[in-house]
């Protein structure tokens, strides 16, 4: 017998294997994908109002603040970990763009400054912290979003002052080609670079090396503090973006603006595949993640759900994936 230099499959591992569109990352990436076409079908039939182009552009502009926190979410979830202050600094930086614009558009490249600036100390803390500490990451981010909430009633004295500037209003708001915002070009531009980082540079292979075994990524050479405290510092920025983002969305500021983003940014991220263990996913599916879970807040909403309800379904929604995941696990080992 001739020998091809490729190693037979065994008949057993033939028999077992799946089709090819059923394999691997195909998978974690078609079910989330499938399941937002399902909820979208359902949505129209209980709403036909969501196939005009107002109400899609509203939603995507509401998937686009959450969107954009969901990049920094998905990159620490990535590496095994989670970061609980991204809607504590949604409100800091929400609360102080509305204080420094104060309708004013020649203050704009300040407040985006100052939003971006706490967003990254933020995070600089949360790594140091994980890093040099070893504190484990959810208690060491509950920790600063206690803090960076006490932060904002301090400098507002529990009363937000301020508003959006036209300017931001528009960029957020203002639509073109019916249903488009200058924000959500930005969230597209934001995710083609996040998901080509992660795909086709080598930072983003030790992201996931660092997320499936952090140990073994030290003994590989690969700088896992650096690495960890850039992607929390990247989930601070992106959490501050948003909050500038908010601004201009809401026209003005309120304390706990940002509350909301702490639970959907991981159900986003969990409902597009990535692995709350670590090391498998992306975001490409957390783009679905973040399209469900807007849908899945306005069907509740359209058909009632108060808030409490919203909440508990989100979090059976994540239960029910971390469950899925967990069996996963288990049957791979």
């Amino acid at each position: 017998m001739t020998n091809t230099g490729i190693d037979p499959i065994p008949s057993a591992d033939v028999s077992a294997r799946r089709p090819a569109f059923l394999t691997g990352e195909r998978l974690r990436l078609v079910l989330p994908f499938a399941s937002l076409v399902v909820l979208y079908v359902i949505t129209v039939l209980v709403s036909p109002g969501y196939l005009e182009g107002a109400q899609i552009g509203s939603l995507l502009q509401l998937a686009t603040i959450l969107g954009i926190v969901a990049i920094g979410q998905t990159l620490v979830i990535l590496i095994g970990g989670i970061d609980l202050s991204v809607g504590a600094v949604v409100t800091l930086s929400n609360l102080l763009t509305a204080a420094i614009l104060d309708g004013d558009d020649a203050n704009l490249p300040l407040a985006l400054l100052v939003s971006l600036a706490v967003g990254a100390l933020v995070g600089l803390v949360n790594g140091g912290i994980i890093t040099l500490i070893k504190i484990p990451d959810l208690v060491a981010t509950l920790a600063t979003m206690t803090v960076v909430v006490g932060v904002g009633y301090l400098i507002t004295n529990g009363s937000p002052r301020g508003s959006s500037s036209g300017a931001l209003n528009w960029f957020v708001t203002g639509r073109f080609a019916g249903f488009l915002t200058s924000g959500f070009l930005l969230w597209a531009v934001l995710a083609a670079v996040t998901i080509f980082v992660l795909r086709k540079t080598v930072f983003g292979r030790r992201v996931y090396a660092v997320g499936l075994n952090r140990e073994a990524s030290h003994f590989a050479a690969v700088p896992v503090t650096r690495t960890i405290v850039t992607l929390y510092v990247v989930s601070g920025v992106a959490a501050g973006l948003a909050g500038f983002l908010l601004t201009g969305y809401t026209g003005s500021s309120y304390l706990g603006s940002g509350t909301s983003y702490q639970l959907s940014t991981i159900a986003a991220v969990v409902l597009g595949g990535t692995s709350i263990f670590g090391g498998k996913g992306g975001y490409t599916g957390t783009i679905a993640g973040v399209l469900i879970t807007v849908l899945l807040l306005s069907i509740l909403r359209v058909v009632g759900i108060p808030q409490a309800g919203q909440n508990i379904a989100y979090g059976l929604v994540i239960l029910l994936m971390l469950i899925l995941f967990s069996a996963r696990t288990i049957r791979r080992r």
